[in-house]
């Protein structure tokens, strides 16, 4: 049962709208001042706040600010007479659900608290699935409940206690970084800096003051002694993004530091001490760089004490469902609009099933957040994809492989197989996924795998 809290000055109006909403199945609770219904707040679990505009110490502007700073979702409705409907508009900018003019009809008032209602347990179901997600199928702010993606939270969970070197390998946005925080925060360097640089994005003399440091003087522009990301990271961790574009002079400087733990700034002739532990990352194969000469094999062997390797998203499907859930939830709170998004329609789940996604979970994050801005109402629809993203999918090419004077029945039948046999693959073989995904039930789905003599794995 949802509960509303009602909060208004006024003696008798909390005990009629009480009577009026406790008849629709609602259970109330009563405030006659907003300190009160802040208590109330405190203490209680309230699915929606119906407010007084005009009342003594605490207005209901003051009040709606309360509640948005406690939970920015849950919704208000500002009860005002006529000549305060500017201050109704203005709490509607800062958040209000709505708001209703006194005198009003009963009828009226139960719609707005019924959509209110809807809304917010759309907003609590959302939030219930991405703790879900979170506590059961996450590592840090890694999710994933597919094979491959529990894999590497078990390597996580060896790894982070050693302090042994790590080499993450994945394609771009596969989430390499947050691998590396996770081996980090899991490790008994986890109160120490985590300082991350990304080799790519410096020129090659400035990186090595980057990540060395420099002397006073010891090039123009110089003005004082600067410490690099080695001794920043100091009893802590270093991550070093894109390992694989160091130059050979870079690598040369870059193993002695894991061979000696001492290195000199730019510019200076005294060592300088660390203790670090280097976790590197590169969306290119280090080994097949050793074996083309542009990357030095001792350094490989020193960086690769313990490899992870992480599945691009096309090879880890299984977890598109609950990615999907966990951006919805990320990004419900800069939505403007008073509908929350409750998910992805059929069509555009299938879509995601059969896209590529070259971009990874850094792609899917974007496409996630641009459709939650563009979307009318409480599903993401396939409108609400980029264009690129639709076309790379809708591709009718196959068509031109099929001879002009093929069967109907016959052709249908062979498509019926395929599409069936790319639902399995697509879902890592679960059925009932599969079914969903070509919106059929489960025991249709099982008696057209036996028509088409489909073997489960």
């Amino acid at each position: 049962m949802e509960t509303i809290l009602i909060v208004d000055d006024e003696k008798n109006y909390p005990l009629i709208l009480s009577a009026v909403l406790e008849e629709e199945g609602f259970a109330t609770l009563t405030a006659n001042s907003g300190s009160k219904a802040i208590r109330i707040l405190g203490q209680s679990d309230v699915d929606l706040v119906l407010t007084d505009m005009k009342m003594p110490s605490m207005d209901g502007i003051e009040l709606l600010e309360k509640v948005k700073a406690k939970d920015p979702e849950l919704p208000v409705i500002m009860m005002t007479a006529y000549g305060t409907v500017e201050k109704a508009v203005e709490a509607m900018k800062k958040g209000a659900y709505n708001y209703i003019l006194k005198p009003f009809d009963n009828n009226s008032l139960v719609i707005y608290v019924n959509k209110a209602i809807a809304m917010y347990q759309v907003v609590k179901e959302n939030r219930r699935l991405q703790n879900a997600v979170e506590s059961q199928y996450s590592f840090g702010n890694i999710i994933g409940k597919s094979k491959p993606m529990q894999d590497v939270f078990e390597t996580i969970r060896k790894v982070a206690p050693t302090g042994a070197t790590v080499l993450i390998e994945g394609e771009s946005g596969t989430g390499k970084e947050l691998v590396a925080k996770s081996i980090h925060f899991n490790s008994p360097r986890r109160d120490k800096p985590f300082v991350a640089v990304n080799c790519a994005a410096f020129a090659e003399t400035l990186l090595e003051s980057e990540l060395f440091g420099h002397e006073k003087g010891a090039f123009t522009g110089a003005a004082a002694m600067k410490k690099g990301r080695f001794e920043l990271a100091d009893r802590g961790s270093l991550f070093l993004d894109e390992i694989g574009e160091l130059s050979q002079n870079l690598q040369v400087k870059l193993l002695r530091v894991l061979q000696e733990k001492v290195f000199e700034r730019v510019g200076g002739v005294r060592p300088v001490s660390v203790d670090i532990r280097i976790i590197s990352a590169t969306n290119k194969r280090l080994e097949q760089e050793v074996r083309e000469g542009r990357f030095r094999e001792d350094l490989f062997y020193r960086l690769n004490v313990l490899h992870i390797l992480l599945p691009p998203l096309r090879q880890r499907t299984e977890d598109i469902h609950l990615l999907t859930a966990h951006f919805i939830g990320k990004y419900a709170h800069e939505r403007e609009s008073n509908i929350p998004v409750k998910g992805i329609e059929q069509a555009v789940e299938r879509i995601f099933y059969e896209y590529s996604w070259p971009g990874n979970i850094r792609e899917m994050e974007n496409v996630i957040e641009r459709a939650m801005i563009l979307c009318p109402d409480g599903m993401i629809g396939v409108s609400d994809l980029p264009k690129h993203f639709k076309e790379n999918v809708y591709d009718d090419s196959w068509l031109d492989g099929i001879p002009p004077h093929a069967k109907l029945y016959e052709t249908l039948g062979v498509m019926e197989k395929k599409m069936i046999e790319r639902a399995l693959k697509l879902t890592n073989h679960v059925q009932s996924k599969a079914a969903r995904l070509l919106g059929i039930g489960k025991s249709g789905f099982g008696k057209k795998m036996k028509k088409h003599n489909i073997l489960q794995n």
